[in-house]
């Protein structure tokens, strides 16, 4: 049984204030507890947001090179604990070991800390117009509010470019998955991260996420979760006029033209839908295909979820895991029922579990088609393994059904050309888009439109929302006349 007891603030692991209560980890494979997380209270919130504003005046003013030269111990540090990594996020919420844990979910941690790296050390902090100097400087305080989905790639992506930047934060992850959280802060004290510049503690997000985001000593709030939790950030940290930067829900649409490679295209939208158990913001949900080749289109996406192995995270042969937590499974299952009451037809899949499986919060991949704009199961995010196929009679129809969302995160068109696969993307009101396959770039920004978000993570663009800009008016002579 892992214990995660005690949080860490200013530099050292300490007990939660008295009242913190205690939470079962529940590993989704098993049904059963794997460990327990203590929950703290407004006392830890206050106790960690001190200890940040404590060490921002001597930290915002360390130099870049000590900046990176921490960034690089960061990097050996958790370099020697990927598999240690990769094992607790299996167990904490069920990613497939081999496939998807350790090549995927632990990986992405320390490549965002790579690329932080390179961010800093190209980065023009200051540059000159005229007369004045302008200055990008950290901003401040940050409170990191964090899922449990992706949890190390969320992580990460807001810790390095903090630290990059000159920022001190404070970090709440997902109680649902805190065995990698704490092994990641045991790497960033391991690496030598200075006393009070990185802190953590845990909590119910509904609890003790107003209290982070209506601090008054934060500065700024990076959120990444449910556009319900984005909404409460929001509000709480209105009245502060803090910054905010929000990486939301998506209901993300895949348009497969007349001219794209049906078999290939249609096998990589399947399988990159079904990866991490649908539980990714950007997995592209609904599938947009040309009427007259729905037939064909149903019967390759029938035959690609049926190679599909569902099952045990830790047995190699696996690629589709469990459901993170019981509270996801119900509304999953939930919504795969709602579907089917709607009328979507039901290709393959269900509300039943798979079979053998009489265990653990295991869902089979599930696809409806024939759905139309109105489904329930066409409208809302579900984060599980469903997919919806969506039939159109001409490229304009299904360009409006796909912008016909309140989310805008991301968008996938698959083409003859890349010509044409650029030109309906550009037409998608999308953060992004991947064309033909084309995979993610921790160098560019990720982050999306409406309520998918606000700001951006990842590269140059995820760094600079931890900056301040000032101007030095008069700060360089006057050219010669």
């Amino acid at each position: 049984m892992r214990q995660c007891l005690s949080f860490y603030i200013d530099g050292g692991w300490t007990e939660p204030a008295a009242g913190a209560r205690r939470f079962d980890v529940i590993n989704p494979a098993t049904e059963q507890p794997s460990g327990v997380v203590a929950l703290g209270g407004e006392p830890d919130v206050q106790r960690a947001v001190q200890a940040a504003r404590r060490a921002f005046d001597r930290f915002s003013q360390s130099s870049l090179d000590e900046r990176l030269d921490l960034l690089a111990a960061i990097c050996a540090a958790y370099e020697k604990r990927m598999d240690d990594m990769a094992d607790a996020i299996t167990e904490e919420m069920g990613a497939p070991l081999a496939g998807l844990s350790k090549p995927a979910q632990a990986r992405m941690g320390l490549s965002h800390f790579q690329h932080a790296l390179r961010v800093a050390r190209d980065y023009p902090f200051e540059r000159i117009h005229g007369t004045t100097r302008i200055v990008r400087e950290p901003i401040g305080v940050c409170a990191l509010i964090t899922p449990w989905n992706w949890p190390m790639n969320q992580i990460a992506c807001k810790v390095a470019p903090a630290l990059a930047a000159g920022c001190t934060m404070v970090l709440k992850p997902s109680e649902f998955a805190p065995y990698s959280a704490r092994l990641f802060t045991e790497i960033l004290h391991e690496a030598g991260v200075p006393a009070g510049v990185y802190n953590m503690i845990f909590g119910d997000g509904a609890e003790i996420g107003p209290v982070l985001s209506s601090h008054p000593l934060v500065d700024m709030v990076s959120l990444t979760g449910s556009t319900r939790a984005g909404a409460s950030v929001l509000h709480a940290a209105a009245d502060g006029i803090k910054r905010v930067s929000l990486e939301l829900g998506g209901k993300s649409a895949n348009i497969l033209c007349e001219s794209a490679d049906l078999t290939r295209a249609v096998t990589h939208g399947v399988r990159s839908m079904m990866s991490n158990t649908g539980q990714s913001c950007n997995a592209p949900s609904r599938l947009f295909v040309p009427a007259a080749r729905l037939a064909e289109v149903e019967a390759l996406a029938v035959q690609v979820c049926a190679k599909l192995v569902v099952g045990d995270p830790r047995k190699p042969e696996t690629n589709v895991g469990p459901i993170a937590n019981r509270r996801q499974y119900e509304r999953v299952v939930g919504l795969i029922r709602q579907g089917i009451e709607e009328g979507a037809v039901l290709l393959c899949g269900g509300p039943e579990r798979p079979e053998g499986l009489d265990r653990g919060f295991f869902v089979r991949p599930t696809v409806f088609s024939r759905v139309t704009d109105d489904m329930t199961v066409v409208r809302e995010e579900i984060f599980g393994p469903v997919l919806v196929i969506r039939p159109y009679d001409d490229l304009e129809e299904a360009i409006r059904s796909a912008n016909d969302t309140p989310y805008g995160l991301s968008g996938y068109v698959s083409a003859g050309t890349v010509e044409e696969a650029r030109a309906v993307a550009r037409r998608l009101r999308t953060g992004m888009v991947h064309l033909n396959g084309a995979s993610g770039d921790l160098g560019a920004p990720f982050g999306g439109y409406k309520q998918s978000g606000i700001g951006r993570e990842w590269g140059e663009a995820g760094f600079e929302e931890f900056l301040e800009t000032k101007s030095l008016f008069g700060s360089e002579p006057a050219p010669a006349k």
